[in-house]
């Protein structure tokens, strides 16, 4: 029952709908399916299969809302749970940036089902970690890593006749590949909403490499250095900035989109030139669904181009305060990027650091986006255009917004968590000081 169809949802929603009595009412359906494998030291030490399904109403009686959730959906519970959002909107206090809620919408589909990953079963889990297992222990060498798969629906519905409907799939893989000594160590980790494009044996064969390559680590100088950031380390620093792409903290001083005396760096220059990003539900790659929770309609939205801020994300509440149209912000993320792969960029680089990925990630200055964290998993010197040796990891202080004013080239995006990024060949990237960690 966990996955229900458009039809079936809009069904209960109705049914919920009709027993509220309060001014308006919001009520949100869910229901996911999947299962997962966990195993570490080339052992299976877990596996599941989940199957869960939860209704939320929201009742509001003037500015005052009491929300309730429940999962039976017998007619009495579902009574019951209207009954109890009503009494809790009675007590609640009135909320001073209360939007009232929107009516019917026309949303598009968004690619985010696949059959093949709705299909996948306890024995295509196993089959896949038995991909994984093959390399580490045909190499003598121990991995850790978690497999898992889910199909879930969400549904909308609200009293001024907004409804709303997505189903999707999601396959994700990561794995941790260490040598029998602890000296060396590999991580590799993707997803996708098509099982097809998961290869859990040529990623774990990748993981193991790293794993192979990166042990008798030497010790280098801390400084200043050029680096290549493959495309999970490149995320692993974006990810702080995407969030600072929010007009109301912009506007408030408490971002690095805000400007010193007030208001916000919005059509400002402050990457490079070679910087565009954008998200978009629709793409193909990194799909979601083209509605919000409060009923707005995602849309594609370029975020910067050629360096420039050209948006920042509206909430319906800040947008009202702004005098401006809402902008929903959207994590399917897009970096555009060059047609080089990763291989070509070490090629082209005459010393520098290649890193795997960053770990342990924690804000220093909000207003700048200062950050700092560590390299793991394999980082490596290159020397004319070649990988020489595997180098101690790296404590760095960097933010990604003087780092994306520091790209030299960047490479062709790929799939990375829920966004595509490219590989990134950065200048002047600061490491501070050592890490004996692996």
């Amino acid at each position: 029952m966990a996955i229900l169809s458009k039809e079936e949802a809009q069904a209960i929603l109705k049914k919920v709908l009709s027993f509220s009595k309060a001014d308006s009412c919001e009520i949100s359906l869910n229901g996911s399916d999947g299962g997962n494998i966990r195993y570490a030291r080339n052992a299976v030490s877990t596996a599941g299969q989940i199957s869960v399904m939860d209704l939320a109403v929201s009742s509001t009686f003037g500015k005052k809302t009491g929300t309730a959730t429940i999962n039976e959906f017998d007619d009495a519970s579902l009574q019951k749970v209207v009954k109890r959002a009503e009494e809790l909107a009675m007590l609640a206090p009135e909320n001073p940036e209360f939007m009232p809620l929107l009516g019917p919408q026309d949303f598009e589909d968004s690619p985010t089902y696949n059959e093949s990953t709705a299909a996948i079963t306890p024995d295509t889990r196993a089959e896949m970690v038995g991909k994984s297992l093959q390399v580490s222990k045909a190499a003598n060498l121990e991995a850790a890593g978690f497999l898992e798969n889910s199909t879930r629906f969400d549904a909308v519905m609200n009293s001024k006749g907004l409804f709303a409907y997505n189903k999707r799939t999601n396959v994700s893989f990561s794995v941790t590949v260490r040598n029998q000594a602890g000296t060396g160590s590999g991580y590799i980790e993707q997803q996708f909403n098509n099982l097809d494009k998961m290869d859990t044996l040529s990623l774990s064969k990748i993981a193991a490499s790293k794993a192979t390559g990166s042990a008798g680590a030497k010790a280098i100088e801390p400084g200043k250095y050029t680096v290549i950031l493959e495309p999970l380390a490149a995320s692993d620093m974006l990810g702080n900035m995407f969030r600072g792409f929010d007009a109301r903290s912009a506007d408030e001083g408490r971002s690095f989109m805000s400007k010193k005396g007030g208001g916000t760096r919005l059509g400002e220059q402050l990457f490079s030139e070679n910087v565009s990003i954008y998200s978009d539900p629709m793409h193909p790659e990194v799909p979601s669904a083209a509605w919000t929770e409060d009923g707005l309609k995602v849309k594609r939205t370029q975020w910067v181009e050629k360096g420039v801020v050209k948006n920042l994300s509206y909430s319906r509440y800040w947008a009202g305060q702004k005098g401006v149209e809402p902008v929903p912000f959207n994590r399917s993320i897009v970096m555009e990027g060059g047609t080089q792969s990763l291989e070509e960029l070490i090629k082209s680089t005459e010393k520098g650091i290649l890193v795997t990925r960053f770990w342990y990630i924690r804000s220093v200055d909000p207003q700048t986006l200062l950050l700092t964290g560590l390299t793991r998993d394999g980082t490596f010197y290159i020397e004319n255009g070649e990988i020489k040796f595997p180098v101690k990891n790296f404590r760095f202080n960097e933010s990604p917004v003087i780092m994306l004013n520091n790209v030299e080239a960047l490479g062709k995006p790929v799939r990375t968590g829920s966004g595509m990024i490219p590989p990134m060949k950065i200048r002047d990237f600061t490491f501070t000081s050592l890490s004996d960690a692996v």
